[in-house]
């Protein structure tokens, strides 16, 4: 009688589990934010001019030292450029149908403002390829007599990518600044991953990240002018729900880092204030997507905060949780972004110009 072979006997799982590490050829990208305050009213003394490359200015000197730790990607803060108005009311007094004519902090605040495109543009993309670093800046930028809290981008070659403007100024910021539109939402492919930014309290926006995210970021940065110990579980939740790694960079600012009464004054808090008085604790952070704390928060003072991003955990996440792939439901809920300018006027005859050169 024929002899049948035993089936060999397995010591392990019959079906062994799956090993959803990283891949080796995924990358590790090192980032830093920086945690700094502007010099407020004195955007040459932040940013110098355009013409001198030097360590004397405040933002390049922080630039280089990010460098120096071997960065790839470097976020400042909300408005580091023009600066945050924190405390002030620009002399308005905020009372309804009750304006007097005052304006000349406004002024001054306009002043401090930069063009994009512009001078200052051009200084920021030099420093960002003199040190061979992706460039996240917060800036306050003038268009005409608005401003607006931007984030302007720059590549490692000192590129200018772009930028975005924040779609909803918070609270008494409506005051003074404009409301971005939904062209200028952007996500970057870089060669250390893609990346996007929301500003403050556009974070706590569910449908702008959903577009971040259909837009396939992956390195999702936060510039705020947030210290609240709250603002880090906001962090958190955005790691997480998007997948991705989050760098939120704020100022630590003290009261002595902005003008003196009565040029500047802190509404309401003023009398209370000292020289070394905090008005900012800052609070920045890196978080990894599956909400781990990498570097941070800093509650201490100016600082710069670093953390190796391992890519691959990037995967990982969205193995778990796709928000806009296959933990979406897209017959029962979807968005619809309106990603043109929209412009308060247009002329027809330039209109009708651009159809003539297109035939």
């Amino acid at each position: 009688m024929a002899l049948t072979p035993a089936p060999p006997v397995h010591d392990g799982p019959l079906f062994p589990e799956v090993d959803m590490g990283a891949e080796p050829s995924a990358p590790t990208v090192r980032a830093t934010v920086v945690q700094a305050s502007t010099v407020f009213y004195d955007t040459p003394a932040t940013l110098g001019p355009s013409s001198i490359l030097s360590f004397t200015y405040k933002a390049e000197r922080l630039l280089a030292e990010a460098s120096g730790l071997g960065s790839q990607l470097v976020v400042f803060p909300e408005a580091f450029v023009g600066g945050y108005p924190r405390g002030s009311t620009f002399d308005f007094g905020v009372t309804i149908e009750n304006r007097a004519a005052k304006g000349k902090e406004f002024q001054r605040y306009h002043a401090s403002a930069i063009d994009v495109p512009g001078p200052e543009v051009d200084r920021l993309a030099a420093m960002a390829g003199k040190y061979k670093v992706h460039l996240v800046m917060g800036v306050i930028e003038r268009d005409g007599y608005t401003l607006y809290c931007t984030v302007l981008f720059f590549d490692s070659r000192g590129g200018y990518l772009g930028k975005h403007r924040k779609v909803m100024p918070t609270a008494l910021e409506r005051i003074i600044w404009g409301f971005g539109d939904g062209s200028t939402i952007p996500v970057f492919s870089t060669p250390i991953g893609k990346i996007g930014a929301a500003i403050c309290w556009e974070n706590r926006m569910p449908l702008l990240r959903t577009a971040m995210y259909a837009k396939g970021i992956e390195i999702y940065c936060a510039p705020t002018a947030d210290a609240r110990p709250i603002w880090q579980s906001s962090m958190t939740h955005v790691a997480v729900e998007g997948g991705c790694f989050v760098l939120s960079a704020n100022q630590f600012c003290r009261r002595k880092d902005y003008p003196p009464s009565p040029e500047y004054v802190f509404s309401g808090t003023e009398e209370d204030l000292i020289p070394d008085s905090v008005v900012c604790a800052g609070g920045s952070v890196i978080i990894s997507p599956s909400g781990a704390v990498l570097a941070g928060p800093n509650y201490d003072g100016e600082a710069l905060i670093s953390a190796d991003l391992d890519l691959g955990e990037i995967a990982r996440a969205k193995f778990d949780f796709d928000v806009v792939g296959h933990y979406s439901r897209p017959e029962v809920l979807s968005l619809i972004v309106r990603d043109t300018p929209t412009k308060p006027v247009t002329f027809t005859s330039a209109s009708e110009k651009t159809k003539g050169t297109q035939k």
